[in-house]
């Protein structure tokens, strides 16, 4: 039973810790957005744009950490150099971005458009974004480069 645990976790180490760091992220956002809202308290209520600003702030926390624990554990990058990270950095920051307004487009039809339950609406685009985010990262933002001189 051991032996099959240990080949499960070789074999899905990947998705696993994906997984793990996802829920860090997901703590990562909430966590600071929830900050900078009681820190922003009395001000978010005379300007309401203010939590947007918040949103934004924490969006880009949970971004970053994102990208440098799925460059470190989960895809083990083996890019090196400042250009080379800050490609990746923006390759990837720009699937989150696109995956977030294809969220919202997915939000405001389901729930804006057609009334369904704004809750099931909710995960299931969380539940979308997720699998597209691995996607992106695994076949462009964080592939492998190829061998040379292999056949």
């Amino acid at each position: 039973m051991i032996e099959k645990i240990k080949a499960f976790l070789r074999k899905d180490r990947e998705v696993l810790l994906y997984l793990l760091f996802g829920g860090l992220t997901t703590v990562v956002d909430f966590g600071v957005s929830f900050l900078l809202y009681r820190l922003l308290g009395d001000a978010m209520e005379q300007n309401r744009l203010l939590i947007h600003a918040a949103d934004a702030v924490a969006w880009v926390c949970a971004v970053l950490f994102a990208f440098f624990t799925n460059r470190v554990w989960v895809f083990r990058s083996d890019r090196r150099g400042f250009l080379p990270i800050l490609l990746e950095l923006f390759s990837f920051a720009g699937g989150r971005v696109l995956t977030f307004l294809l969220q919202e487009g997915v939000i405001a039809l389901f729930y804006g458009v057609l009334a369904l339950n704004k809750y099931a609406v909710r995960i299931g685009a969380a539940i979308l974004v997720i699998l597209l985010n691995y996607v992106i990262s695994k076949l462009l933002v964080f592939r492998k480069k190829k061998e040379s001189g292999d056949a």
